[in-house]
């Protein structure tokens, strides 16, 4: 199996650029299955998660024409082969319960779709995907099949548009509910609905496809159905994830790295919070440049939330880059429960992190009165030392090469299949930065690796 090994102590220096955002682009691919009209994407990136979403709809019937070198892909799905997710797509990412919104309204067929996968960072639940699918107007039911969980949909008779109010602002719920909603009979109304940078990106996609959609600022979000179509250009979002993922890579290793394409409009929260323990940033007309502007301060109360709040996938490396802050500083994770197992890891390399069931500081989150460990308390600065890792999760797997950078001695890393998921070219943009790292294949896995991620058995989650 391939392994990063990565020796640390050098300042990471230098130019980098963001690639577009995983959390768009996939979603976007999955929208252009509601029409039979070409439609031509820039800045794809080249990363696991979109090698899966083409591959899943190659098999409804989708010819692509991907560049990879450019960023370029040309898709068009004039006829659906099937409405058939084979279950080898289970569990791969959280694409395919997308297909059920996107699918109701281009067939009348049955609709089969595997239960949702990703990160184990828990059990991705669709009850408000499902829910809002049946608002609409539609049938469906979970049913076991091959010893895997599948849904079963359809909407026979069509859907109706109507007023949908989500319990949470999921993001996943909100992407599906519009894209049933872009083919439905009238008008429907989302409330308490997502409002990411991504989902707005599909909206602006789904305008220019022919959609009469509209946002409002109390999270409402209205579409009135239509089936005229028109063929689409469209650049993708850079990924404010990734864009963060390096800011904090330069701060924590004492450097200075400039993100081209970072967006200020995507990262106001996140830029508030590293000026609050004393990271240096500088806004440009093409980029942000993040540097370390003198020892870090600790002594802040982080919270989780759903956008424009602090979001859950900068919270690992931000812990990290915590271990080298004076002082303490509590974390809480508001969006999933199960977030925090990175941490031990962390405290094998030397981190002083310490993990609680109850709700620290601020509000009570809807975990309050369950049994999961979504809050700590990190105290630095402390030293970090090499250690050999598996990744369990991609946005985990970036902490571990953050602290890698950051640590004594060498660190073997492996799981790369998780980072390869959401981050492109990144060992050649490590080396690019000045980081002691090389991509190698090893012939042993340490015995304390000798178990397939798959065998976990993650606690439930809502997205």
């Amino acid at each position: 199996m391939e392994a990063l090994r990565i020796t640390g102590g050098n300042p990471l220096k230098g130019h980098v650029k963001a690639a577009g955002a995983k959390n768009a682009a996939t979603k976007l691919l999955v929208a252009s299955l509601l029409s039979d009209k070409k439609c031509r994407f820039e800045n794809i990136p080249d990363i696991g998660d979109v090698e899966v979403t083409v591959a899943l709809c190659k098999e409804l019937g989708m010819k692509v024409d991907w560049d990879r070198k450019a960023g370029i892909m040309e898709v068009v799905t004039k006829e659906l082969n099937t409405a058939y997710v084979p279950q080898r797509f289970s569990g791969a990412n959280r694409i395919p319960i997308l297909m059920i919104g996107a699918l109701l309204g281009r067939t009348n067929e049955d609709i089969i779709v595997p239960v949702a996968g990703g990160c184990a960072i828990g059990r991705r639940s669709v009850d408000f995907h499902i829910e809002a699918m049946r608002q609409l107007g539609a049938e469906i039911e979970y049913r076991e099949m091959k010893n895997q969980g599948a849904y079963f949909a359809h909407a026979h008779n069509g859907l109706t548009g109507t007023r949908i109010h989500l319990p949470y602002p999921s993001v996943g719920a909100t992407e599906n509910t519009i894209l049933a909603s872009v083919t439905s009979k009238g008008i429907t109304e989302i409330k308490n609905a997502a409002i990411e940078p991504e989902v707005v990106e599909l909206i602006l996609f789904l305008q220019k496809l022919g959609a009469n959609i509209t946002l409002d600022v109390d999270r409402t979000i209205r579409i009135q159905g239509t089936r005229h179509f028109h063929e689409v250009e469209h650049s993708v979002i850079p990924d404010r994830i990734e864009a963060a993922s390096w800011a904090m890579a330069a701060i924590c290793s004492k450097g200075s790295i400039f993100v081209e394409n970072a967006r200020h409009i995507d990262m106001v929260t996140f830029l508030n919070t590293i000026r609050e323990i004393g990271g240096g940033f500088q806004i440009r007309k093409d980029g942000i440049q993040f540097y370390y502007d003198g020892p870090l301060q600790a002594g802040i109360h982080l919270e989780t939330d759903v956008h424009p709040g602090f979001m859950t996938d900068w919270q690992q490396p931000f812990v990290v880059m915590l271990t080298q802050a004076t002082g303490s500083s509590v974390v809480h994770e508001t969006v999933y429960e199960n977030r925090f197992g990175y941490t031990d890891t962390l405290k094998e390399m030397g981190a002083d992190i310490s993990l609680f069931k109850q709700c620290l500081g601020g509000k009570k989150c809807r975990f309050a009165s369950q049994s999961f460990c979504h809050s700590l308390v990190v105290k630095g600065p402390t030293v970090l030392h090499g250690k050999q890792i598996a990744i369990p999760d991609l946005r985990a797997g970036f902490s571990y090469v953050m602290a890698a950078a950051i640590a004594e001695g060498e660190s073997v890393i492996t799981g790369l299949p998780y980072l390869d998921r959401g981050y492109e070219n990144i060992v050649e943009k490590l080396q690019t930065l000045g980081a002691d790292v090389t991509r190698d294949f090893i012939n042993t896995l340490p015995e304390e690796f000798a178990f397939s991620i798959n065998d976990r058995q993650p606690e439930k989650a809502i997205t």
